[in-house]
């Protein structure tokens, strides 16, 4: 009897520890895993502890909030604010690691179009805060918009680019959105609904309703998902401002990386810009999710690109190089264009025409690679480098006439100087190789409207 007591106690104790939704279905398999006194009762260390609440209790914190879009609890918001509390803890941990990427930019817009701040909750019902989700039926983006929708305010989408992916685009789109929407319907619960429907779907609802025109009013006659959608909205906006109350800790908050926009006016690719530039190129994709295949093509060149600013002075001072040196992608020669050497032969020039660099304190190969007129993709074959890694005291083989058997400086019969194009060459390349030349020069010299050249053309040169 004495034994069977202890045995009883301690099955209330550890039902205390656990959630009741578990303890009740669970009970036949507790009474036989249950432990007896005299024997040792290990702590649960991966249990996770979840406040228990009542209705009136998140009521009167909901009265006390300070918040300018004002929402009353009911049994709707309550459900949804024990599910993501509750149910569904891990996608509300989910929402608050990403939260800090984007939340000081949603406040900032929001205040410039005089907006309630709190509609910035509709995103993480939108999108989960993942700037680059698409839905089953097509929507993208923080704020889901449609392709139609999204060109309405001037996002476009092509093959390489998707402006509804970009953050600050879409956030700017949304809030113009939505208060066409609140001027359309005169409130907000109201207009975030018909973001959601559609406001032939909300109008439809009021004419249906009587003619009511708040969210409760015509709750009944709205479509099922966007009945879900309001209260959802409001659940998370009590909940990200009672984290504590609910045993919410953000461990790992992502926090987005300063930048300053750049625009290099060209098509260019993100791992050739990072390579130049000794950027990671993950980060780089991080802060430009529009860009789809790490690819700016032609008919976005005058895309901004945001740049790490502890980058960004370097990158200004040496935008020129830079800049023409994006489009300097290797080029297949044609079979009449090869000249055949012997491996003597070229080893020979290689070292009559190699230069020697020692790597001085605070250089990187885009430096030395403007300093000597070459790239940085031929500095690293010529030395064998697998990275962009140098260190102080390392020694540089510079080979920039090596092509000299291929592509000379000509006297046409016209009087002009002419210039043949070499393997690795760009329009820079050629400007330092002819003092007092410069890339604008040869562009007008030879009618050129971009950038891009390969190896055999014949340029105009004076």
């Amino acid at each position: 009897m004495k034994r069977t007591l202890s045995r009883i106690i301690t099955l209330a104790i550890i039902t205390c520890l656990i959630p009741l939704s578990k303890a009740f279905s669970q009970d036949d398999e507790l009474v036989a895993a249950a432990p007896l006194l005299d024997e040792e009762v290990l702590p649960n260390y991966h249990y996770e502890y979840i406040p228990d609440f009542t209705y009136d209790e998140i009521d009167r914190r909901i009265k006390a909030m300070d918040h300018e879009m004002a929402f009353d609890l009911n049994d709707k918001v309550f459900s949804f604010i024990q599910y993501f509390t509750v149910r569904n803890r891990d996608y509300t941990k989910m929402v608050l690691a990403r939260k800090e990427l984007f939340f000081p930019m949603f406040d900032q817009l929001m205040t410039k179009h005089d907006m309630p701040l709190e509609i910035k909750y509709l995103s993480i019902i939108e999108s989960g805060l993942d700037p680059q989700i698409r839905s089953r039926v097509g929507a993208m983006g923080l704020w889901q918009f449609m392709p139609a929708t999204g060109r309405m305010y001037g996002m476009n989408t092509n093959n390489e680019v998707d402006d509804r992916m970009d953050p600050e685009l879409s956030t700017e789109a949304a809030a113009k959105y939505l208060k066409s929407l609140h001027r359309m319907f005169g409130d907000w619960e109201v207009a975030m609904a018909a973001y959601n429907c559609g406001p032939g779907n909300v109008r439809k609802a009021i004419r249906r309703s009587g003619g009511k025109k708040t969210f409760w009013g015509i709750y009944n006659y709205l479509p099922r998902e966007t009945r879900s959608y309001v209260p959802q909205v409001q659940a998370m906006l009590y909940i990200l401002n009672h984290l504590e109350e609910h045993n919410f800790h953000p461990e790992d908050p992502t926090y987005v990386v300063e930048y300053e926009k750049i625009r290099f006016d060209r098509a260019l690719s993100l791992d050739k810009l990072a390579e130049l530039t000794n950027l990671c190129v993950t980060d780089l994709s991080n802060l430009n999710p529009a860009v789809k295949n790490r690819t700016v093509p032609e008919s976005n060149q005058n895309m901004a690109l945001r740049i790490p600013k502890s980058k960004v002075p370097y990158i200004k001072e040496n935008l020129a190089w830079l800049t023409d040196s994006l489009n300097n992608a290797p080029t297949t020669l044609l079979a009449s264009e090869v000249k055949v050497q012997s491996v003597e032969a070229l080893a020979q020039e290689i070292k009559q025409n190699s230069t020697i660099y020692k790597v001085r304190s605070g250089d990187v190969l885009g430096t030395i690679a403007s300093r000597h007129g070459v790239t940085v993709s031929q500095l690293k074959s010529w030395n064998n480098l697998s990275s962009n890694l140098i260190r102080v005291g390392q020694t540089l083989r510079i080979n920039p006439g090596i092509s000299n058997n291929i592509a000379s400086t000509q006297t046409n019969p016209a009087g002009q100087t002419t210039y043949t194009v070499q393997q690795g060459d760009s329009l820079w390349i050629i400007s330092r190789k002819h003092e007092g030349l410069t890339v604008e020069q040869i562009k007008r010299l030879n009618n050129l409207n971009s950038n891009n050249i390969k190896p055999g053309q014949k340029l105009i040169i004076g």
